[in-house]
């Protein structure tokens, strides 16, 4: 990262696009599944290779890195020794392709956050790969305060924005309009409660 810049947060579409994994130990295997999960073509190029890299069944090249490997990838998770992963880093730039080199700052041009997915949101929690432990306790803690209808939240959320859309409601009036049609999702709640008592 290039001192004093700010990261740019992102979230990328990978379906259908390959991703090459370099490594093949327990740290490659953690980064998988969610690649995998993303509909990536994930290939992993490792000369030793994990089981659970195995068990999921995604095509390996049991060797060494070569800058050819890149070649057709969008992403590149570099998850070997430091002096692999700098090959890895250096082959990619040339060819403009974005690294998260997995526990090495200086090879990496992207960075992986915690991720919390509930109800149909996504969030991304990033310490600019500085400090990647406080990222997972920050997940820990919006996963548990995100409401449980929050799949209901969502839902409206679609629902009134294609309202928006037709009707060429400005942005800057959307917010104050999302937020009163997800609190009457809890008026029939309100009232109910009041008939109670």
């Amino acid at each position: 990262m290039t001192d004093g810049a700010s990261l740019f947060p992102v979230f990328l579409k990978l379906a259908g696009r390959r991703v090459l994994v370099v490594g093949g130990g327990p740290v490659a295997s953690s980064k998988l599944a969610a690649l995998v999960g993303a509909g990536a073509l994930v290939h992993v190029v490792a000369p030793d290779v994990v089981p659970e890299i195995v068990a999921l069944a995604v095509p390996i090249s049991r060797r060494e890195f070569v800058p050819a490997d890149l070649e057709d990838a969008w992403f590149v998770v570099a998850a070997a020794t430091p002096a692999v992963n700098r090959q890895v880093a250096d082959a990619a730039e040339t060819r403009r392709v974005f690294v998260n080199a997995v526990d090495d700052l200086a090879s990496a041009s992207a960075y992986l956050g915690g991720v919390v997915r509930k109800g149909g949101v996504t969030l991304a929690i990033s310490t600019d790969g500085r400090a990647p432990a406080l990222a997972g306790l920050l997940r820990e803690g919006l996963e548990a305060v995100l409401p449980d209808d929050l799949e209901a939240w969502h839902a409206t959320a679609q629902a009134v924005r294609q309202d928006w859309l037709r009707d060429g409601v400005p942005m800057e009036a959307r917010r104050p309009l999302l937020l009163q049609a997800i609190n009457r999702l809890y008026e029939p709640v309100r009232s109910g409660a009041g008939e109670l008592a």
